[in-house]
């Protein structure tokens, strides 16, 4: 029996290794060749690194892969192929990435184990690339399509809150994408709506932010304006009124408007924080996980007897979280000048923050599903470690099945790291009038230290209203 008991500890031994060694590091670690070569703007060997990286490649992170993909085409300018792969992304998530062997995996292993299946946030930016992907192969219709599609993934998102306002439900800034890109079709009725919506988002704030944005002036008077080229005096007044401003109609110029967007810095990355709690009983006799300090109380969902639970069994729970940590970009600010006219840019989407606060409105319920998994395999350990002497004999099958279990679950326990980590930490934006024909667009970039450095681009001014996005990712 010391023979099999010693046979079953090398083999849980050898499986807990490798294990040990695939959870000592995260994500971004993993696949640090590629987000460096991001950062620095080399995108053909981003490219390079990616498509060799053997983690992000395994199905599990196919979502993940074809996200990166489409951005790291989108960088390159490569925009038909950028959308080939948000397509697929798209199709992934519309056929739906949850499923019983997928939730069994998550149990027996942990949940880095299971399909990534995105950010909320991180599918409102897929419709945000495929929208300017469409847009600068000139195929405007379809990205209307996708401005429909943000409506869509906004009715999703509800459903799956109830509506709730403290969650987050809905996407400022794809609400004002999808108003821009209808009034770039002359679909002013549908922009106006759009623009509208976006503004009661930020108006249900006492003080007008969203997830670490204030409402931009721009919003204010694009909700304005398309209020009255559609006639809604009435609306138009109201407004005007809420957002304590006197809109004065600008004749429009001969060149049209471009948009200007600023992708600045990077997504947080996501680290592991180790968490430790105890299971107790409370007077009712309900069971539930507390951290030592008592500041974390977790229900504990259990099917079993829970009479028959012995809450010694599990004194200590380490538990694997995952925790954001912000990228500080190398830039501070930016300002943009047209035709030596300067206009301020304002930020519309802070995605630091959306990945922040979306991850703690989640936490209570991803913490009680990792201790429910890690709870039953302390009980299945201290259950067979009990009956391995429960007839004044040591059997040493069930012993060293116990401590197997004791060893596999310590060391299979990892946080999910993974994230879109190519997105920008922010986005800001700006409308500019064009002159018909050359436009010299001026972009100072700041860094926190004072230093400038200007780039320039050209734009021809068509009558239309176009757009044009800018990333420094460093």
């Amino acid at each position: 029996m010391v023979n099999l008991r010693t046979h079953i500890l090398r083999v849980f031994s050898f499986i807990g290794l490798m294990l040990f060694l695939s959870a000592c590091s995260t994500y971004n670690q993993s696949v640090a060749p590629y987000y460096k070569n991001v950062s620095a703007g080399n995108y053909p060997q981003a490219e390079k690194e990616l498509d060799k990286n053997s983690l992000i490649q395994t199905p599990r992170n196919k979502l993940l892969y074809l996200m990166e993909k489409g951005r790291i085409c989108h960088l390159k300018g490569e925009y038909e192929n950028s959308n080939n792969y948000f397509n697929q992304a798209d199709q992934l998530l519309d056929q739906g990435l949850t499923s019983a062997s997928d939730a069994a995996v998550g149990v027996l292993l942990n949940s880095a184990s299971q399909k990534y299946k995105g950010e909320d946030f991180e599918k409102f930016m897929i419709h945000y690339y495929k929208a300017l992907n469409y847009l600068y192969l000139n195929k405007t219709e379809d990205a209307i399509v996708e401005a429909r599609r943000i409506t869509l993934q906004a009715q999703e998102q509800g459903d799956k809150y109830n509506n709730k306002d403290s969650r987050y439900s809905n996407d400022a800034f794809a609400l004002t994408l999808q108003g821009m890109l209808y009034e770039s079709n002359n679909d002013v009725n549908n922009a106006f709506i759009s623009y509208r919506n976006a503004a009661e988002i930020y108006l249900k704030s006492p003080d007008k932010t969203y997830y670490g944005t204030t409402m931009p002036v721009e919003l204010e008077e694009d909700v304005i304006r398309t209020a009255k080229l559609n006639g809604f005096t009435t609306e138009a007044d109201q407004f005007e009124t809420t957002f304590g401003i006197k809109y004065e109609p600008v004749k429009p110029s001969d060149g049209g408007e471009l948009i200007f967007f600023w992708e600045n810095g990077l997504a947080p990355v996501k680290t592991q924080v180790d968490l430790f709690f105890s299971l107790i009983r409370n007077s009712n006799g309900d069971l539930f996980f507390t951290d030592a300090a008592g500041g974390i109380v977790v229900p504990f969902n259990y099917d079993g007897d829970r009479n028959r639970v012995n809450t010694k069994s599990v004194e200590s729970l380490r538990v694997a979280f995952p925790k954001y940590v912000a990228q500080t970009p190398y830039y501070s600010s930016a300002s943009i000048s047209v035709n030596n006219q300067d206009a301020q840019l304002v930020k519309a989407e802070d995605i630091n923050e959306l990945a922040f606060k979306t991850l703690q409105q989640r936490a209570l319920k991803e913490m009680s599903g990792i201790l429910s998994r890690l709870a039953v395999k302390k009980i299945a350990e201290y259950s067979l470690r009990a009956a391995a002497k429960s007839d004044g004999k040591t059997n040493g099958l069930l012993e060293g099945l116990g401590y197997g279990i004791q060893l596999y679950s310590l060391l299979s326990e990892k946080a999910d790291t993974r994230n879109w980590q190519s997105l920008p930490a922010y986005i800001s934006y700006t409308r500019v009038p064009l002159q018909k024909g050359d436009n010299q667009v001026r972009i100072t970039l700041k860094n926190a230290q004072g230093a400038t450095e200007t780039k320039t681009i050209k734009v021809q001014g068509t009558g239309r209203l176009q757009f044009y996005n800018y990333a420094t990712l460093r």
